[in-house]
């Protein structure tokens, strides 16, 4: 059975950080492209930031550029975003996703940004 728990949501003040976590298993992770995305109350779902498998190649939304960093540590089956400079607008559920031929999701970790 496949599971992707994200972990690390909360309530941050603008200009914060957080860092996101997401542990997977079973699946072969070090195989799997990872990504993570958001959905904000009453928007689509977005990509955030993606990081392939084998070199690592990252790229990210243009919104978040400069600000969050997604990496990976394939021997803890881990993905993480870090999050810098955090805004009002980042506020979301941020989902974390696993493709290769298939895909799979996380429940999703509530990310709040406010004073």
């Amino acid at each position: 059975q496949v599971q992707l728990v994200e972990s690390g949501g909360g309530l941050v003040q603008p200009g914060g950080s957080l860092t996101l976590s997401c542990v997977a298993s079973g699946i072969t992770f070090s195989t799997y492209s990872m990504r993570w995305y958001r959905q904000a109350p009453g928007k689509e779902r977005e990509l955030v930031a993606a990081i392939t498998s084998l070199r690592g190649a990252t790229n990210y939304a243009d919104s978040v550029k400069g600000r969050f960093t997604i990496s990976r540590v394939d021997t803890k089956n881990t993905v993480y975003l870090q999050m810098n400079n955090l805004k009002s607008e980042d506020t979301a559920v941020y989902y974390c996703n696993a493709v290769r031929n298939s895909q799979y999701w996380g429940q999703g970790t509530q990310v709040t940004v406010s004073s």
